[in-house]
């Protein structure tokens, strides 16, 4: 099912609305603790993990002729920050914070990757965030229709986030991963699958271990160029809140554990 992305997926798993969702390592720990943005909510204590799957890079997509050049460029300019229930919501605000500006210093737009690539081409916005593996399908489509850059999010801004979030962590995407965009340096978080406590630990031991099947490990490996890097030597990278005891007992007796 498609969904607003990792806010959204968490309430969903913890209402019992969906049986599993993928949602940014950050998101989801402060809702299992009920820290961070999530303070004051009650916490997500039923959320369990299946797996790390991948890290996600924070884009910060604009024109290559716009003039933004860091993140301190983006005040007094239309951003889509994605939609309210997106983890790229949370964390572009979290960027905005550290960086000494606010939702109040830029216009905000709620535009998920696609539509918020069509209108920074069209030139309804100036720039937008996307949280999201790399290469992600809506910038490589941008980058072949139009000069673009991605905007760095490094210096002293990036490293707020890093010593105030044990979440984030300073990562590049390497040139040309989009179509004639040079290398940056930027910040990204773990994307990993989660479930809730009451789903039954046998179907989440054998999810687990078809997850980590060579079956399933050929068709990572010829999908997303970030398939490749969904290994079981990654599975518990950052994790967290606590294993399901159905994909506990899978890493346990696969000696990952």
């Amino acid at each position: 099912m498609s969904s607003r992305g990792s806010v959204d997926n968490v309430n969903a798993i913890i209402s019992g609305l969906r049986n599993s969702g993928f949602a940014q390592s950050d998101v989801a720990y402060w809702a299992y603790t009920g820290t961070g943005t999530m303070e004051g909510s009650e916490p997500a204590e039923d959320l369990r993990t299946i797996a790390a799957l991948f890290e996600e890079h924070i884009h910060l997509v604009a024109l290559a002729d716009s003039g933004i050049n860091s993140v301190a460029d983006l005040a007094g300019k239309t951003v889509s920050l994605d939609e309210p229930g997106s983890g790229t919501f949370v964390d572009a605000n979290l960027i905005l914070e550290a960086n000494g500006l606010s939702m109040d210093d830029v216009t905000p737009e709620a535009l998920k990757g696609n539509a918020a690539a069509e209108a920074l081409r069209n030139g309804k916005i100036d720039a937008f965030f996307v949280v999201a593996g790399y290469p992600t399908g809506a910038i490589v489509e941008l980058a072949a229709a139009a000069d673009i850059k991605l905007v760095p999010i490094d210096g002293d801004g990036a490293a707020a986030l890093t010593d105030k979030y044990g979440f984030f962590a300073v990562s590049d995407i390497p040139a040309d991963t989009y179509e004639g965009v040079d290398a940056v340096s930027t910040v990204a978080v773990g994307a990993q699958w989660f479930t809730s406590a009451k789903e039954d630990e046998e179907l989440i031991y054998n999810i687990t271990k078809a997850l980590w099947n060579d079956e399933s490990r050929k068709l990572l490996d010829v999908g997303h160029a970030k398939g490749a890097s969904i290994t079981p030597d990654s599975a518990l990278d950052g994790v967290g809140v606590p294993l399901h005891p159905g994909a506990e007992r899978f890493y346990k007796e696969a000696g990952l554990l």
